[in-house]
């Protein structure tokens, strides 16, 4: 039995709103129909996993009280459970969500260390969440701050070990770090401690065809660099259930018609491979 078999009862296997970007819509290419939330629970339920995080790229605070309570009725009738995420540290829009997450159930809100579109310091992103952390204990609801590729390792403990609350927790993106110039296996081993999700990414580096300069580019999971069975194992010695949900970076097609069509049939393939792993 391998290692992330052995942990599989910790991991509560999902998608997102990441899993599928291009059709929920990227700036300047929308499709005609756009994947919401209702159409994640379903593809949640398809591919048979039971956790839907939908994140900023989803505008949860555009839906009405009743259209909320009706997804919380399906993701709940078809066994899946929601979480929540938006893209800043601004007390005020963290405390709405914290209201939405309430209303639909979940667990747990993730967020960016961001503020009105730039990276915060440590010091402002942790007298921020300060600010909030109370009304979360209270709400019995996790703040999961996500590595974003703005901050360091360091960085991003140094926060936790601020806040030291087990209200405040990371979500831990697998490729995201790479913008600080960092690698999945030191970020992983860094913020494993304070994981309370996990974003699944995986990716290829590869020389451009002039040798001056890389590209990073998605993968389906199990295909690219990371070492999906090295950060399962990893992210389980702390022994704390959470999410792990599978997310994509897939590079356009010739249409958005294809890119929508490739982006489905990765996160199938990645969904196959990562539920191979736990069932060992």
């Amino acid at each position: 039995m391998s290692a992330a078999a052995g942990a599989s009862n910790l991991f509560r296997l999902g998608i997102g709103s990441y899993t599928y970007p291009w059709a929920v819509g990227m700036p300047g290419r929308r499709p005609s129909r756009p994947l919401g939330p209702e159409g994640l629970v379903r593809r949640a339920q398809a591919l048979g996993v039971h956790v839907v995080q939908i994140c900023d790229n989803i505008c949860l605070q555009a839906l009405p009280e009743v259209e909320l309570a009706a997804l919380r009725e399906l993701a709940a009738g078809l066994g899946v459970e929601l979480e929540v995420g938006l893209r800043t540290v601004d007390p005020g829009e963290l405390m709405a969500y914290l209201s939405i997450a309430r209303a639909l159930g979940s667990r747990l809100v993730r967020t960016v260390p961001e503020l009105h579109g730039r990276a915060g310091s440590a010091q402002e992103v942790e007298a921020l969440l300060l600010q909030v952390l109370p009304a979360f204990a209270d709400a019995g609801i996790v703040l999961a701050l996500e590595n974003h590729g703005k901050h360091t390792a360091k960085e991003l403990v140094a926060i936790m070990e601020a806040l030291a609350s087990p209200w405040a927790g990371i979500c831990l993106d697998t490729a995201n770090s790479i913008g600080v110039l960092e690698p999945p296996g030191v970020v992983v081993d860094a913020l494993a401690p304070w994981a309370v999700s996990l974003h699944l990414k995986d990716f290829r580096v590869r020389r451009l065809e002039h040798g001056l300069g890389f590209v990073v580019e998605g993968c389906p999971l199990g295909t690219g660099a990371l070492d999906v069975p090295g950060v399962l194992e990893c992210v389980a010695r702390a022994q704390r259930p959470l999410s792990a949900i599978i997310e994509l970076w897939p590079p356009p097609a010739d249409t958005l018609e294809e890119t929508i069509a490739r982006e489905e049939r990765w996160a199938a393939e990645s969904v196959r491979f990562v539920q191979r792993l736990l069932m060992g």
